[in-house]
């Protein structure tokens, strides 16, 4: 298996055609079928690819500032991570979650900040769901427009701590559109 990391300006039509199918395989009942992306392109992904160069896993990534209780907090959100059905529990999404590690333990990165519906994958890596009331940006998705600003404590907000800083419950502020 080879990861890459390709930036989103970079993505050809080609490649974008098997990001979207593999999106669409992950979250068919959920995901639009005319993007790659949900609701805001990532800036960056990371791309599995096994020894044919077929794409067998992807994350999107998108990296900003966020306010944690008034403090001003660097994040690096994980987006739409799916492996290939043929190709599950093998550990593919494990190593693309060990490969944003090793990414942002090098960078000017605080912590990972993802939203699960399953957490049992995410806390084997390391991961902590937090309960912090949020506030953000709501974009409606099927028209993509600003459809104003929420804030409240929403389920499955998980985390890791990569930098010098310690997560705190409180107000976190996403500056924002959820992932």
């Amino acid at each position: 298996m080879k990861i890459d990391q390709v930036f989103e300006h970079d993505i050809s039509e080609k490649l974008a055609a098997s990001i979207q199918a593999l999106l669409m395989d992950s979250f068919s009942e959920i995901y639009p079928t005319d993007r790659i992306y949900f609701k805001q392109l990532p800036h960056f992904r990371l791309l599995a690819f096994n020894h044919d160069y077929q794409l067998i896993g992807h994350v999107g990534l998108d990296y900003r500032i966020m306010n944690l209780n008034g403090e001003t907090i660097r994040v690096l959100g994980l987006i739409d991570l799916c492996v290939s059905k043929n190709v599950r529990s093998q550990g593919i999404a494990s190593a693309l979650l060990l490969e944003i590690e090793k990414l942002s333990v090098t960078r000017n990165i605080d912590f990972i900040l993802l939203f699960a519906d399953n957490m049992n994958l995410y806390l084997r890596n390391g991961y902590k769901p937090v309960k912090n009331k949020i506030k953000w940006l709501k974009i409606d998705n099927e028209k993509i427009i600003t459809n104003g600003i929420g804030f409240e404590k929403i389920d499955g907000i998980m985390i890791k701590e990569v930098g010098k800083m310690d997560w705190s419950e409180g107000d976190l502020d996403f500056l924002g559109y959820l992932y």
